[in-house]
């Protein structure tokens, strides 16, 4: 075999080694990636079914964020964001949810990777100028004691653009306090938020906010 040809076939392989690097390292990464996305909120062990009428307020121990798939290199990876920087309060009464108003602080919603992050608050959603998103409840919806689910028809307002959801949750008693969780589907361009497209990595024009609340009587 003559000088040149082994020299194409040592670029040939290293070409091939360095294309298999590149996806079994894409794997491994995007494998780590799904193994830190956090669970979808349920109600805890201690919910149970009870007496769910009067005011409550948001407090600690909760949590709201979002939930949505990447594209890397051709492999699907499911990202979430969590921030415990939630307020606001429901009243209950006659067994029907009359009013309900949640708060988030978009810049502490944090994933795993501090670059995402970055570009989560300054790029996508600019929460130095939009730095919380709200949910209005505006039909009331009765409310069943069982935890069984609960259509909760409101006004949520990311981006500084309001549109009208319905959010899937479930509520019950935890002891003397009240659990509340959820999720509902979005589309970002509805709220004039672009999904990152950066090549290597791009994500779907549709994800999820998720909440678990824990509230407290008063």
């Amino acid at each position: 075999m003559g000088k040149r040809a082994k020299v194409a076939m040592g670029l040939g392989i290293s070409l091939v080694v360095i294309v298999v690097g590149v996806l079994v390292g894409t794997r491994v990464y995007g494998n780590w990636v799904n193994s830190r996305a956090e669970a979808v909120p349920t109600l805890s062990s201690t919910a149970e079914p009870g007496e769910l009428d009067g005011d409550w307020s948001v407090a600690e121990d909760s949590f709201a964020g979002y939930r949505v798939n990447e594209v890397l290199n051709g492999q699907d990876v499911t990202v979430t964001g969590r921030t415990p920087d939630v307020s606001g309060q429901i009243g209950i009464a006659d067994a029907t949810l009359t009013s309900a108003t949640v708060e988030v602080e978009l810049a502490t919603v944090a994933t795993d990777e501090s670059a995402r992050d970055d570009y989560f608050r300054s790029q996508a959603l600019q929460t130095d100028e939009f730095p919380t998103a709200t949910f209005e409840l505006i039909e009331p919806v009765e409310v069943a004691a069982d935890g069984g689910d609960l259509p909760l028809v409101g006004a949520l307002t990311i981006h500084g653009v309001t549109q009208e959801v319905t959010v899937t949750a479930q509520a019950a008693r935890a002891g003397e306090d009240l659990q509340v969780v959820g999720s509902a589907p979005i589309t970002f361009a509805d709220f004039d938020v672009q999904a990152p497209d950066l090549g290597f990595v791009v994500v779907e024009d549709t994800g999820s906010i998720e909440f678990s609340l824990e509230l407290t009587a008063g």
